[in-house]
């Protein structure tokens, strides 16, 4: 396994200075600073002394920091909210910890939850050089994020380092193991039986105890929704998309309309969900069946509609991470993937093709045609919603 004891070294030198500088920093012109403090910031007023007007000196508020944890997580978008989870696990392993978060989409995180996010660029990667963590977690192996897990300071460290010798992504101690393997062998992928998130809890130390998502509903934005179906009718949100990397979940309008026209008929209210990429199929099955369609919104928006749906049929995208993480019913529908990845914490069900998949993550059908996404029936679906969300 990788080792860093230059880091080692230069971490007994980093810890010494820090002590020191803390010391002589704690009395600046005889005023009392507290730099270890949660609130305090350094290069601005903290938020007790601008809005309350107090001094490290006699603050009712001073929170010392008890810890420091670096979490990577760049993206993408999905991955970094099915990590989220995490944060629960760490609040109560290290009471008092402060929590930086390192990713490419800053908005997804929940803003009140994490004490600082920072968007990855040369600026942020820059200052978390400088610094000194007691935990860093990198859970992506992409090489600029293992680059950076060898840069930082840090008296433990999880998840993936860079092999100096060759340049490829490593696991940076044995907790790694399992979790590396399968991302490197889709013998192993498809023989695993673990969720995600239980393999992110390993790897870091921790057994998983079905700690859930940590999410913002953003409720507090007052999003007007008077257009959505209102009544004693269950909304039941269809996300019609899947991005346009892994197009073999594709489900074609056909049967679409099948499975609304089904809900309709059992007093559902079908309600279109998608982004710009899908505006075009909404639209057309909007036309065709009445269902509802509200248009294309910002992220924050788009998750407060999610919000107000009593259940979500998805296939495997960003959507069905928010419907999961809002704590939806939700309904999967899944064909490339291993099943066991996903956990519906309970909620809903995962839906497959009569036909069994033999394209694992792969992007295009390599038996050629509609695919196997076509051999699943709108019936098994709209029975799984029935038993997911009665009416």
């Amino acid at each position: 396994m990788y080792r860093c004891n230059k880091a080692s070294q230069q971490l007994q030198k980093t810890t010494i200075y820090a002590q020191e500088h803390q010391t002589i920093m704690a009395q600046l012109n005889g005023i009392t600073v507290h730099p270890d403090c949660h609130h305090f910031r350094g290069d601005l007023p903290c938020r007790p002394n601008k809005t309350d007007g107090y001094t490290c000196a006699d603050c009712p508020v001073y929170a010392p920091v008890t810890s420091r944890i670096l979490i990577i997580k760049l993206g993408a978008i999905g991955d970094v909210i099915r990590t989220t989870p995490l944060l629960r696990r760490l609040r109560q392993e290290r009471p008092g910890c402060f929590i930086t978060w390192l990713t490419l989409t800053p908005a997804i995180l929940p803003q009140h939850e994490i004490e600082e996010i920072l968007k990855f660029d040369f600026a942020s990667a820059l200052q978390l050089q400088a610094r000194e963590f007691d935990v860093v977690i990198n859970l992506d192996k992409e090489k600029e994020a293992c680059a950076l897990l060898n840069t930082i300071v840090a008296h433990e460290k999880f998840g993936y380092a860079l092999r100096p010798a060759d340049g490829v992504p490593w696991p940076v101690n044995e907790l790694a193991s399992h979790k590396y393997l399968t991302g490197v062998f889709d013998q192993l992928s498809l023989a695993n039986t673990k969720p995600y998130v239980q393999e992110i809890f390993e790897l870091c130390g921790f057994d998983f105890r079905g700690e859930e998502y940590v999410f913002d509903t953003h409720d507090d934005k007052g999003y007007d929704w008077s257009q959505l179906p209102a009544g004693p009718s269950p909304r039941i949100g269809l996300n019609t998309g899947c991005g346009d990397r892994w197009t073999t979940r594709l489900w074609s309008t056909a049967k679409w309309t099948a499975l609304i026209t089904k809900l309709q008929a059992a007093g559902y209210a079908p309600v279109l969900l998608g982004g710009e990429a899908e505006d075009a199929r909404n639209c057309e099955l909007n036309q065709a069946t009445g269902a509802a369609y509200l248009g294309t919104f910002p992220l924050p928006q788009f998750i407060n509609l999610m919000h107000q749906m009593h259940g979500i049929v998805t296939q495997v995208t960003m959507g069905m991470h928010i419907s999961i993480a809002l704590g939806k019913p939700t309904i999967l529908m899944n064909n490339i993937f291993n099943p066991y990845e996903f956990d519906l914490y309970g909620r809903g069900q995962i839906v497959q093709p009569d036909k069994q998949c033999v394209c694992f993550y792969r992007g295009t059908c390599k038996l050629g045609g509609p695919g196997c996404m076509e051999d699943l029936p709108a019936e098994k679906v709209f029975e799984a919603v029935l038993e997911s969300v009665p009416m």
